[in-house]
């Protein structure tokens, strides 16, 4: 065998081993490369549309926070406000009523006052007329002198 005769046999050899290759076993490979390409290319796609998901749901999340706090904050405002409003109404009525009482009692003293009085001419009269008495050496009809009674009372 000469070289020329072993490179021909080696080059259609190797023409059908490249012939047999891209016929049964290229085609394959070429076909599950291309699937995990594609697959790769869908998680990728996937994981970026989850990403923007997950930003925007973030975002729905710090709104939803803010809008949250908010209406708490407003309604403790609102509490505080109402508790406010009750305190001070606690304080006008107490007021009121403070001032009820006072005005009952002085009211009450002052008619207490006048009888006071009221008594205490009744008295002094009843021992002015026993002075009296005791000075002429006999009784005063309380009856006769009425009048003069009643003005005594008045002066005193």
């Amino acid at each position: 065998m000469s070289l020329n005769a072993t490179l021909f046999a080696q080059l259609v050899v190797f023409f059908i081993l490249a012939w047999f290759t891209m016929k049964f076993v290229w085609p394959p490979i070429t076909k599950a490369l291309d699937e995990r390409a594609s697959k790769i290319a869908d998680g990728l796609a996937a994981a970026d549309r989850a990403k923007t998901e997950l930003a925007s749901a973030n975002k729905r999340v710090e709104e939803q926070l803010a809008s949250v706090r908010d209406e708490n904050a407003r309604r403790l405002a609102d509490a505080e406000k109402r508790a406010l409003a009750i305190v001070e109404d606690a304080k006008k009525r107490a007021t009121e009523e403070g001032s009820k009482i006072v005005a009952a009692a002085k009211s009450e003293a002052e008619q207490q006052l006048v009888q006071a009085r009221e008594t205490l001419r009744e008295q002094v009269a009843a021992l002015a007329v026993k002075g009296a008495e005791q000075i002429l050496k006999r009784e005063v009809n309380a009856g006769v002198h009425a009048e003069l009674l009643s003005r005594l009372k008045t002066e005193l």
